[in-house]
């Protein structure tokens, strides 16, 4: 697909983000590493082109719009604001023991739209600006929360250490799995003797000690009773049709109070979707899909699929990161909620294309 026919198609977005009350911005392609390194999941950080300069010290190319952008905002910005962009994102794409069958690009086009304000139904505006955009690809709509799980987790009875560990691993389902699991299991205390030999190592002895007074701390902690990890297991696994996916929610919330909060979020949510004219039914609630998004996101999340294309990345994808925000605001004294999202325009011309 030629880059021109993916430049216009992005083009056409922005410009529907601009009829949407958008300022359009261009935040630099190359940028200072330290910070955003800090900011990005796992994921990307893997994945981000990071090179050193002479003068500037650590820079990475662009790996994603939202970060400049609030970090831009917070410096000149007011509230409400909204802004959109197009341009591109620079990702590696880290192929294994083997190079994937369908191998993903390390340059890419992204169209955006970023909502920073304080207002209850941000989220479904932002949301009904894409489904409306998107509507005439048939894409399939996928939403979930990361709130949920996040309160679920702090729901838990355990340690802060260890819910501070579950908390930073909720992104990653296999590690979360193992933390639980061990968590759930009584552990052996671990056998700390005294030595005599000098000490070496890259570690001070301070740092040691502390280390075996966590060790300690946490060998000792009782174990996470069974009904936990089931009544987890419980959460991730609702995945249906919103209508139906709130009602689960709602029954696993009686047993579970702490859920309460989110899930009337989530329902006053879907009501202001379909007070906004969508079918809350065709768009499917999945409670693990923001455990797959971008780490940032602590709230909304959503994506839009291609039906049939289970190799090709979300079409468009987006959320909330609030503490996003509230991270980057610091050094000026304040935090503003915030959501966005992003469309990939290349995907969109190949859809266009074969229809």
């Amino acid at each position: 697909m030629p880059k021109r026919d993916k430049q216009a198609v992005g083009q056409r977005f922005l410009a529907a983000f601009r009829a949407a009350g958008a300022v359009e911005v261009a935040p630099d392609i190359l940028l200072p590493a330290e910070t955003l390194l800090d900011l990005y999941g796992e994921d990307i950080r893997a994945r981000a082109y990071v090179t050193s300069d002479p003068l500037r010290g650590e820079v990475m190319l662009r790996p994603d719009f939202t970060v400049p952008v609030v970090q831009m905002h917070m410096a000149n910005g007011a509230e409400p604001a909204r802004y959109c962009y197009l341009g591109e994102v620079f990702r590696k794409q880290d192929p294994g023991e083997e190079r994937p069958a369908h191998q993903r690009d390390n340059e890419y086009l992204q169209a955006g739209f970023e909502l920073f304000a304080h207002d209850a139904d941000a989220d479904a505006e932002v949301f009904a600006l894409f489904h409306r955009l998107l509507a005439p690809l048939g894409l399939g709509a996928v939403t979930g929360d990361m709130g949920l799980l996040m309160e679920a987790v702090r729901a838990l009875p355990l340690s802060p250490a260890r819910r501070d560990a579950a908390l930073h691993h909720v992104w990653r389902p296999g590690r979360f799995a193992r933390l639980i699991e061990r968590f759930s299991n009584q552990r052996a205390t671990r056998d700390f003797p005294e030595a005599s030999a000098p000490w070496s190592g890259l570690r001070g002895a301070d740092e040691m000690a502390a280390r075996i007074t966590r060790l300690r701390a946490d060998a000792a902690e009782p174990p996470l009773a069974p009904e936990w990890p089931a009544r987890l297991e419980r959460l991730f696994a609702i995945a249906a049709p919103l209508p139906e996916a709130l009602a689960r929610l709602g029954e696993l919330a009686v047993e579970w109070p702490a859920l309460r909060p989110a899930v009337a979020r989530i329902e006053a949510r879907a009501a202001a979707m379909a007070q906004g004219g969508i079918d809350t039914s065709a768009i499917r609630f999945d409670a693990s899909h923001g455990r797959h998004t971008m780490e940032y996101y602590d709230g909304f999340t959503f994506s839009f699929l291609a039906p049939g294309r289970a190799d090709w990345p979300p079409v468009a994808s987006g959320g909330r990161y609030d503490a996003l925000t509230a991270v980057l605001g610091r050094g000026c004294g304040r935090a503003i909620p915030a959501v966005g999202g992003i469309i990939r325009p290349g995907l969109v011309a190949e859809l266009e294309a074969g229809a």
